[in-house]
């Protein structure tokens, strides 16, 4: 889960709420449904995590045939789906990628079910690791995200992509790495110290025609 939310830039009820039909593995993607503010994205699979996520997913499946069994195996439905497709909840497409070990009472509806892993238990295991690793600075699971973003940016990925992978609405949101990585004026590295020039520049005036300091004379 942890990949996924620096690998995919996913938030944290985002990737709770993955089911096995969002994750395509041919093309290498992850749908998000009803993200925050309630659109839909694509986003990327990172391919470090597509051999661990079969075998995550071919225990998932084997619990899932155990509840069936055991006359269970319904998942909860968004959007009244239930009552649209009775059946749909039992289908292991609809399943939860990262179910709880334990099934429960839905305190809404009443039926026994298994849902996706309590928040908290993702949360505790992100803040044992940076401890562990030796990070003492406030860690959470959205750092991760946090994360995601900055470096796509140092990549040299354009922000309108960042933008669109992060879900963001507005371009503004997604300008907040930019300074976390101290992307101003400071930010900025001269021509003159990355080579980029390779010849002496040409200063340019508006009022002025351009004047080319490499002539003589």
């Amino acid at each position: 889960m942890a990949s996924l939310l620096y690998g995919a830039g996913l938030r944290l009820r985002e990737c709770l709420m993955l089911r096995v039909k969002d994750v395509d593995f041919s093309y290498q993607q992850i749908f998000v449904r009803d993200g925050k503010g309630g659109k839909d994205r694509v986003t990327m699979l990172p391919e470090a995590v597509i051999q661990p996520l079969h075998v995550h997913l071919g225990k998932v499946n084997m619990l899932h045939r155990r509840d069936l069994a055991e006359g269970y195996g319904e998942v909860w439905l968004p959007n009244a789906l239930s009552r649209k497709y009775p059946r749909a909840g039992y289908e292991w497409g609809w399943q939860f990628i990262f179910p709880s070990k334990n099934r429960s009472v839905d305190p809404e509806t009443g039926p026994i079910r298994r849902h996706h892993i309590y928040p908290d238990t993702l949360h505790r295991t992100v803040k044992r690791a940076a401890q562990e690793a030796g990070i003492y600075k406030p860690v959470s699971s959205h750092t991760l995200r946090h994360s995601f973003a900055t470096h796509l940016l140092q990549g040299g990925y354009d922000i309108r992509t960042v933008q669109e992978l992060l879900g963001h609405r507005d371009v503004s949101t997604t300008m907040i790495y930019t300074h976390v990585m101290n992307k101003g004026g400071r930010g900025v590295k001269s021509p003159l110290d990355s080579g980029g020039a390779g010849q002496p520049p040409v200063l340019r005036d508006v009022a002025q025609p351009a004047y080319n300091l490499s002539r003589r004379g």
